[in-house]
């Protein structure tokens, strides 16, 4: 909750609105502060976003875009008015400092947006999808209701993140291409349409070979892996920011 304060702070300054005029508050993330209460009710609190409904959502690295197609449904049928969507992440709590095959990998970070109908542009497709049959391929097991918190998990580190690196790029790589090629489809475009490819900055080989399979240069892909290695939730919603900021994005 203190990056996404950061964050939504910054967001809600850049947009010109005032907390108290948010309906809708969704923190991505799948490194909350605590099970509950939601990590976007601490920040309701912090904001004085005393207006809102407030959820978290945790759909690992998917957590920034599913956050933003979530509450894009709730403003176009009219249910609320203005939405702040957060990612946020703490992963350094959940590596595993002695397994350097995960723990180089991945930061902690925050972005955030704030989301309002618009008479012009917008959102034109999105696309969603999972596949659980893949769940053991990156996952934490402890700290949940099997296994919860006990002297036995901890000996047995299942508190920390557990990854197949090898499965987990196969994975990636084909389900991003994909994504972007039925998302291209469904708003008419074509790769030759896009002037900005912002990839959640898993690594720099799954993002040039997502971008390979989706017929994308990579002088069109915004990257900032090498900045803060992966953030999870938050990775999309930070490089949306600097891509705007650094004016890649108009």
């Amino acid at each position: 909750s203190d990056l996404a304060e950061a964050a939504a702070r910054d967001a809600l300054k850049r947009a010109g609105v005032d907390a108290k005029e948010i309906d809708l508050l969704i923190v991505g993330t799948t490194s909350p502060d605590m099970l509950f209460p939601s990590t976007a009710c601490l920040l309701q609190q912090r904001l004085g976003a005393s207006s809102a409904t407030c959820f978290d959502l945790s759909a690992a690295c998917s957590g920034s875009v599913f956050s933003m197609i979530t509450a894009q449904q709730f403003l176009l049928n009219g249910r609320c008015k203005k939405a702040l969507v957060v990612g946020a992440e703490v992963l350094s709590s959940f590596v595993d400092w002695s397994d350097r095959s995960t723990c180089v990998l991945f930061g902690d970070g925050a972005g955030a947006c704030v989301m309002a109908p618009v008479s012009q542009g917008g959102i034109f497709a999105t696309d969603m999808g999972s596949d659980g049959t893949a769940a053991g391929v990156l996952c934490m097991p402890g700290g949940g209701s099997k296994y919860p918190p006990s002297h036995a998990s901890v000996d047995q580190r299942l508190h920390f993140l557990r990854m197949d690196g090898t499965e987990v790029f196969k994975l990636a790589v084909r389900g991003m291409a994909d994504s972007v090629k039925r998302v291209l489809d469904t708003a008419g475009l074509t790769p030759a349409d896009i002037d900005c490819f912002i990839p959640h900055q898993a690594n720099i080989r799954i993002i040039e070979a997502v971008a390979k399979r989706a017929n994308l240069p990579m002088e069109k892909v915004f990257v900032n892996v090498e900045r803060y290695g992966n953030t999870s939730a938050a990775s999309n919603l930070i490089a949306l920011y600097e891509a705007v900021k650094e004016g890649v994005v108009k």
